[in-house]
């Protein structure tokens, strides 16, 4: 039997409980689980994780905050699918966001709006500590290529650079609130097959990006700018 201080895998700075409510949440995103549909009791859920009841309240309570489990006591009661994760398609990556961002696809185009005009500006305007800043960012996009939350946020302070590096403090703060939206929002990341391939080209993508600042290239980015652009869309539900 096993013991309930085992669960799913826990990556540092994750909580036992926040390991499970993923692991419960990616079941329900991957098995197209719809309204309604039962999840199994309590118990039940504490048999198949491992964990200890405490453990799996704190999970559950995390669900049903995100809005995506309900729990109802009784004979026919259990834990309950609320709702789907709302699912964006970021270049590489699959996004699922808890239902407090009422639409993730509308601030990541709000981001993507900014991202290229601040690319366009940053053409003119950065300097060698910006590139820098854009050039370590690269750096932890390829370290965690097999860690898609993890490159997404290395993409995300990518991007970010580039906004210091050209945008007035205002419209950067604005910026960055958008940003702040959706990295609360996220609930699960995921890179999407085939991977590597996919990866590549975001990476090559934003090398580019990168050399056209650092080159004062004007020509180059509008060209990377269009293909940046391609990567946005948002995954079919049914």
């Amino acid at each position: 039997m096993t013991r309930p201080t085992d669960g799913p895998e826990v990556r540092r700075g994750r909580s036992r409980a926040e390991a499970v409510a993923e692991a419960i949440q990616e079941e329900i995103a991957t098995s197209g689980a719809a309204t309604g549909d039962h999840l199994g009791l309590r118990t039940e859920l504490i048999e198949r994780h491992g964990v200890s009841p405490s453990v799996m309240n704190e999970a559950l309570r995390l669900l049903r905050d995100r809005g995506i489990v309900t729990v109802r006591p009784g004979p026919s009661g259990g834990v309950f699918v609320a709702q789907q994760p709302a699912q964006v398609r970021l270049g590489a990556i699959d996004l699922w966001f808890s239902t407090a961002v009422g639409n993730p696809r509308e601030l990541f185009e709000a981001r993507t709006f900014f991202d290229d005009t601040f690319a366009v500006l940053a053409v003119d305007r950065a300097g060698p500590n910006d590139v820098r800043a854009m050039e370590s960012a690269l750096h932890d996009m390829r370290r965690h290529t097999d860690d898609a939350a993890a490159y997404m946020r290395a993409t995300v302070e990518f991007h970010t650079a580039i906004a210091h590096a050209a945008g007035p403090t205002v419209v950067v703060g604005l910026y960055e609130t958008v940003v702040a939206l959706l990295r609360a929002g996220v609930v699960r990341a995921a890179f999407v097959e085939p991977r590597e391939e996919l990866v590549a080209h975001a990476l090559d993508v934003h090398e580019g990006m990168a050399s056209a600042i650092r080159d004062r290239d004007t020509d180059a980015m509008a060209k990377l700018l269009a293909l940046h652009g391609t990567d946005l869309e948002r995954v079919p539900t049914d």
